[in-house]
């Protein structure tokens, strides 16, 4: 694919999404901007189906919707509220963690910044680029392993790794 063939391909990806629902972190977001909230469900949903995804995210934040209030539940608690979304267990940890450290280092505020984002437990670059855009309006790239995969098919970037997949991408694609 030559550079300048990302502008149709882009107009193509745009018509087609119309007829798509939107993913629940993305609907929730458009609803109400908390970065908190695009943070613990983005951790929810990595390997969940979306609709697991916002029936375990709406359970959870009617328990507690601030790192404070999070951390008053006890593993246990997140575990039952967040069933089944998968790696039930080692995401209420994390999201413990994740609550603590707010709190601890951030005077419980989610960091507007990647460098900061990806110091926190469970969350990596995607994660944190999800956030940027999703909770603070920030420009971000989301890229897994199907984004990696599909630009470097495309011929669009020549990487090895969906953070080097990332960084090209910055460097390539139109800011919008």
């Amino acid at each position: 694919m030559k550079d300048d063939d990302i502008h149709r391909v882009i107009a193509i990806l745009r018509r087609a999404a119309r007829e798509w629902r939107l993913p629940y972190v993305t609907e929730m977001a458009q609803t109400r901007r908390d970065p908190f909230r695009v943070l613990i469900s983005t951790m929810l949903s990595l390997r969940t189906k979306d609709a697991v995804t916002e029936s375990a995210s709406q359970r959870l934040f009617a328990l507690a919707d601030t790192p404070a209030a999070m951390l008053k539940l006890n593993t246990r608690q997140i575990e039952k509220a967040i069933y089944p979304v998968g790696f039930y267990r080692t995401k209420a940890r994390s999201i413990r963690q994740v609550c603590k450290q707010l709190i601890d280092q951030f005077d419980g505020r989610v960091p507007d910044e990647i460098d900061e984002l990806v110091k926190l437990p469970g969350v990596g670059r995607k994660t944190a680029n999800l956030v940027l855009t999703l909770g603070f309006g920030k420009l971000g790239i989301c890229v897994d392993t199907h984004v990696h995969r599909i630009t470097n098919r495309w011929g669009y970037v020549q990487t090895k790794n969906p953070e080097q997949t990332e960084m090209a991408l910055r460097a390539k694609l139109p800011q919008e």
